[in-house]
């Protein structure tokens, strides 16, 4: 009994061995198998810009605007007169709560091989900046209080996407979850092709650097 017992340490033994070495040389083909079975900067390009969805990050917001439109021009001193009068005694205003997405994403065309440098299993990427766009929800925008015209209204509503616009022009923390959320995705993708490490930058390093 005793030495089957020894048998079976040796044997279970030898296969852990087995399995740790058969590991060690899998890890070792991974991490030094050769450049060239990877993507060049044009390829790695491409693939991104084929991914389905780079829509880095969705928010929905609103804000409170109160317009007073200016008079317009006329072609007569009598209609300047007419116009003038109306605004004086019933001057338009209107005040609306905007409801609206906005869509906060990289400009993947901007994205070219000199954005990117490769070097063994490294990436180093510059990434072009996060653009956004307002989409807003007529359907939910509310009126407080107005006498507009739909003129007006348009005007309105066209000062509420500017302003929504600047606010999130003005939001680096919101900018930044979405460059954050971008690299992830681009990370990923990386992974996948091959890659371990990638380093997203503010400028390739040099040939040399890399």
């Amino acid at each position: 009994m005793r030495g089957v017992f020894v048998g079976r340490f040796l044997l279970t033994s030898f296969l852990v061995l087995l399995a740790a070495v058969g590991g060690a040389v899998a890890t070792y083909r991974f991490l030094h198998a050769p450049d060239a079975a990877k993507p060049d900067a044009a390829s790695v390009v491409l693939r991104i810009r084929e991914v389905a969805r780079l829509e880095t990050l969705d928010v929905a917001v609103h804000k409170k605007i109160h317009f007073v439109p200016d008079p317009k021009p006329q072609a007569s001193v009598i209609e300047e007169i007419w116009n003038w009068a109306k605004y004086s005694l019933h001057p338009p205003r209107g005040k609306a709560i905007v409801f609206a997405n906005v869509h906060l994403a990289l400009d993947l065309e901007k994205l070219g091989e000199n954005s990117i440098r490769l070097n063994g299993k490294n990436v180093w990427m510059v990434l072009p900046p996060i653009e956004s766009h307002v989409e807003l929800k007529a359907e939910e925008t509310e009126i407080i209080d107005s006498n507009l015209d739909s003129a007006q209204t348009a005007e309105l509503l066209g000062l509420a996407t500017r302003a929504i616009e600047q606010d999130v022009m003005n939001d680096k923390g919101l900018h930044e979850r979405a460059r954050r959320s971008a690299e992830r995705a681009i990370r990923g993708l990386l992974m996948t092709l091959g890659f371990a490490d990638v380093h997203f930058v503010e400028s390739l390093p040099t040939a040399s650097g890399a």
